[in-house]
């Protein structure tokens, strides 16, 4: 019988590393170590069952990001401070292995967005994301002036310390913080949170996933920088625009029961209440 492998993402980490020792011992030839900081996503083995990634929510982007365009589910094992992206624990890791390996499992899809930067009327980036892309100034520079336009229409000039714009699946990351909302990852929805807004009219907006955003900047943008899912970064120069769209990309990721989100959420959260 011919087994499909399962691959390993690591996050350098002593107990995520021991971890992923123990995992390579039982799984035998069924495990592949992928180094996600030294290969290319091209080189991933045709015969992978999934992708298990032992870290946090910033191993599971990484992980995210090196797979591309690729359709290989990924499971998310806490070892992390906050973990929304995993799906398990260390300490349940074992008992959801066997039901990966037992085909007992769900596979979820989540959103991503495509970012294109376009300068000089070519685009010098275009960037898949599973969490935001966030306009960010340096601490000593002025606001930043965002005008967005929602499919060609004028919405408005946000002038704050940025502007995140974020799938539902990143309500929970960095737009949180800046007081966003938490939107359920099957809402079909982009999400615009202004980061320490100078109007306070200016709130976060919640608009359909179909919506087409332009992003340009008024004045002259000094010391502004867009990041991707905070893994990577590019500074903004004068006349740059921000195109930003659902992307055609999803990310599969391995769940064990249909509402396992609600129960990631409110431990998370640490939600409490009257029923347990």
């Amino acid at each position: 019988m011919t087994f499909k492998r399962i691959g390993l993402v690591v996050k350098n980490d002593i107990k995520a590393e021991q971890k992923a020792q123990a995992l390579a011992k039982k799984l035998k030839e069924q495990c592949v170590i992928i180094d996600i900081q030294n290969s290319l996503h091209e080189h991933l083995p045709d015969d992978l069952l999934c992708i298990i990634v032992l870290g946090g929510d910033g191993t599971f982007l990484t992980a995210a990001r090196f797979i591309g365009d690729k359709d290989i589910p990924l499971m998310g094992v806490k070892f992390g401070e906050v973990g929304f992206l995993a799906e398990t624990t260390e300490e349940n890791l074992d008992n959801a292995l066997d039901m990966v390996l037992n085909e007992k499992y769900l596979v979820q899809e989540r959103t991503r967005l495509k970012i294109i930067v376009r300068r000089n009327n070519k685009d010098i980036k275009c960037v898949d994301v599973l969490n935001d892309a966030v306009i960010n100034k340096s601490a000593l520079s002025r606001l930043a002036s965002c005008a967005v336009y929602i499919d060609s229409i004028y919405l408005t000039t946000f002038r704050a310390d940025g502007l995140i714009v974020g799938t539902p699946t990143g309500s929970t990351a960095y737009s949180l913080a800046a007081g966003g909302p938490v939107i359920h990852p099957w809402v079909p929805s982009i999400i615009l949170t202004p980061i320490c807004p100078f109007t306070l009219t200016n709130r976060p907006l919640i608009i359909p996933d179909m919506a087409k955003i332009e992003i340009q900047f008024e004045g002259n943008p000094t010391d502004i920088v867009l990041s991707f899912d905070g893994q990577e970064m590019i500074e903004i120069e004068p006349g740059d625009r921000i195109f930003i769209e659902k992307s055609r990309n999803v990310i599969k990721m391995i769940s064990f029961e249909e509402q396992s989100y609600f129960k990631v959420l409110k431990t998370r959260l640490k939600w409490s209440g009257g029923r347990s």
